[in-house]
């Protein structure tokens, strides 16, 4: 299996470059237009877009022949992913194009890159920190995206491919549990706390709608300071919760390495659509939505991937119900052993927190997946002696069908 590691390294171009960077993503994206435009909707074939519009786009707007390619598959592309939403493509902005080894050329040596511009092939310095540097060494890559972020600057988002260690069998599972108020619980006990993301997101809540009342009121002044402030603080929020999540999968990726252990996480898709329907006010409506737990599942897949580790997703069903200790769920449909961070198990009397005997149920329900012999997930109660189970079974038998009273059970 392949893995893809995007490096983002950022790009120290000269004014005269900057031109030329900034015109080549303009004709690169009135070519996709274009394209877009100017042929069936309903066609999402690369070859056949490209077969249509190749010539045209590459003279029209001067692209090179790469540019022009890259274009009619970048429209392909987004006419699928949006058959797929069921919406159709808006449009095109000059803010990234694909390149392949012949629009880039990385050099390790003096850490800059060649880039194909409509203008001619321009080499730029690159702005390699020690992480970047580590990960580019020795290596060729051959595909990337060079992007204008929305900070003006321009980045080059480098694609390095390897192949990925195949995941080794054991018989240990990390268990995690995904939730709001912890984060991510494991069944081993460690835990990270969701307050701080909840109060940071609160905070972020409360500034934008104070800016955005003010900002349409008041001076010209206040309405410019508006804008800036709201502008400095986009992406702020998403990027403290990218970072936090990261830390999260970091720790749990390096445990289950240390442990030889595979991964089974909670599988939460869908979650949203099923909490929505819901009565809720505004608030608890934009916390849950604003819950990044899929994206700290991805961040832990390919982390895992990279580490030889399996990771298995489990339905949550029942996991927040059961006792891990003796596999019992309450016997009145409607009524739970726990109570808010608190499971109590009224057969076993185990007690304590909900998360952690959660996650101890996905470490067992994924233990139990590519476990031969049976999955061993039953409940522990008292069994009647053998004897008294025969003779109730031949009453039975008797009592329900009496032509097969003569055979007796093994």
């Amino acid at each position: 299996m392949k893995q893809v590691l995007t490096i983002v390294v950022k790009l120290q171009p000269s004014p005269e470059q900057v031109a030329k960077l900034e015109a080549t993503l303009q004709a690169f994206a009135d070519a996709c237009n274009y394209v877009n435009t100017h042929t069936d909707p309903k066609l999402t074939n690369k070859i056949a877009i490209q077969s249509l519009t190749y010539q045209t786009i590459k003279s029209e707007f001067n692209l090179v022949a790469n540019m022009a390619v890259r274009a009619c598959a970048r429209v392909a592309a987004n006419r699928k992913v949006a058959k797929q939403k069921g919406k159709p493509v808006k449009g095109f902005v000059p803010s990234s194009i694909d390149c392949d080894k012949d629009l880039f050329r990385f050099r390790e040596q003096d850490s800059t890159v060649s880039l194909a511009t409509i203008h001619g092939r321009e080499r730029i310095k690159l702005k390699v920190g020690n992480y970047q540097r580590g990960k580019l060494k020795g290596r060729n890559p051959t595909s990337a995206q060079l992007c204008k972020h929305r900070d003006g600057q321009f980045y080059l988002h480098i694609q390095i491919k390897d192949d990925a260690p195949d995941p080794k069998d054991t018989s240990k599972v990390l268990g995690i549990d995904l939730g709001r108020r912890d984060i991510a619980v494991t069944s081993e006990g460690e835990k990270w706390d969701g307050t701080g993301i909840g109060a940071i997101t609160d905070k972020f809540s409360r500034v934008r709608a104070s800016l955005q009342k003010k900002a349409p009121k008041g001076t010209r002044t206040t309405r410019r300071r508006c804008r800036e402030i709201l502008k400095r603080l986009s992406g702020r929020e998403k990027r403290y919760q990218q970072w936090f999540n990261h830390n999260i999968s970091k720790s749990v990726v390096k445990r289950a390495v240390e442990l030889s252990a595979s991964i089974a996480i909670e599988d939460l898709t869908g979650i949203r659509d099923r909490t929505n329907q819901q009565p809720r006010n505004k608030t608890e409506r934009r916390r849950s939505n604003s819950w990044a737990f899929y994206q700290l599942r991805m961040f832990i897949e390919y982390k895992a991937l990279g580490a030889g580790i399996r990771v298995t997703p489990i339905p949550p069903a029942y996991t927040s119900q059961m006792c891990h200790n003796c596999l019992h769920i309450h016997p009145v449909k409607g009524k739970s052993y726990r109570s808010g961070k608190t499971f109590r198990c009224g057969h076993c009397g185990w007690h304590g927190d909900a998360d952690f005997n959660g996650a101890n149920n996905i470490a067992l329900v994924g233990l139990s997946i590519n476990q031969p012999g049976g999955t061993g997930l039953s409940c522990k109660l008292n069994r009647t002696p053998r004897y008294v189970q025969l003779n109730l079974f031949d009453d039975f038998r008797a009592t329900e069908n009496p032509e097969l009273c003569d055979s007796r059970s093994g």
